[in-house]
């Protein structure tokens, strides 16, 4: 495969006049998006909601490098000549929060909001609380192809992580033959973390000639964002800043009925 895998959802086939992208963090898929995409389809049927699986994530895979934020946006934009149809709202969670942030850096006509879900726009911060590149070296040295899928759930309490990251793990596996492998590419995603903790997005939403509304949903029990960042985010033009007090990082689960209610102010 050489373009990005992805997912329509709709209450009725060719009944939604806008489009929405839900674009997912580092390590994860657009499964992660699949009971919220179902949520939102239902609750807005004026939409179409395409869940995507970002570049060496789930099933999009041997895409040309080099693997960068600028060119997950890239492929957002093939996406986009593929599928006919183009983003009115980019939601985009953690990592997937600067690439819809890159998306919107190229100004496209049709964008008129960008949601980005507990995701910091500068450098080096990776808003969760686990360590990136521990868990990738984790995965690394797992034994694939493992006999089951839960043979993972181990491998990961052994090397000091707690059931639910193990568990969510899990979720990256896929059948190979008799055993199951991960359905990352983790060189790719590596490539992919370096140029984030690079690329800062401050330049483009400091910019007065940008167009798109820019909505910042920050989850209370998260912290990179206290301090002279939320100030900086509450001095930006053309954008909001929301808080989920009670969630944290991966707000679309700890707070479901949060994130959709502050969605609606864009759907």
């Amino acid at each position: 495969m050489n373009h990005l895998s992805f997912e329509i959802l709709e209450a009725e086939a060719g009944s939604a006049h806008r489009t929405a992208f839900l674009l997912h963090g580092i390590l994860g898929s657009r499964r992660n998006w699949a009971s919220m995409g179902r949520r939102l389809a239902k609750s807005y049927p004026d939409w179409r909601f395409v869940l995507i699986d970002l570049r060496g994530h789930g099933d999009s895979h041997g895409l040309i490098g080099p693997h960068t934020i600028e060119s997950c946006a890239d492929d957002l934009i093939s996406l986009c000549s593929e599928i006919g149809h183009t983003p009115s709202l980019v939601i985009g969670h953690s990592f997937g929060g600067k690439v819809a942030l890159a998306y919107g850096r190229r100004q496209p006509e049709a964008l008129q909001a960008i949601w980005s879900l507990d995701s910091p726009p500068g450098v080096d911060t990776i808003a969760s609380g686990i360590s990136i590149d521990r868990v990738i070296d984790t995965a690394r040295s797992a034994p694939t192809p493992l006999s089951h899928r839960l043979a993972a759930v181990p491998h990961f309490e052994e090397a000091g992580y707690d059931r639910s990251v193990a568990s969510w793990m899990t979720t990256n596996l896929k059948r190979s033959g008799d055993g199951f492998v991960w359905r990352f590419d983790l060189d790719v995603i590596e490539e992919l973390l370096n140029d984030y903790r690079q690329d800062s997005l401050w330049s483009f939403l400091e910019d007065p000639d940008r167009r798109v509304t820019v909505n910042f949903l920050l989850a209370g029990r998260t912290t990179w964002w206290r301090g002279p960042v939320q100030d900086r985010l509450m001095a930006l033009d053309r954008s909001f800043v929301h808080e989920l007090s009670e969630a944290g990082h991966w707000v679309h689960i700890d707070d479901p009925d949060g994130l959709v209610q502050a969605l609606s102010t864009s759907l």
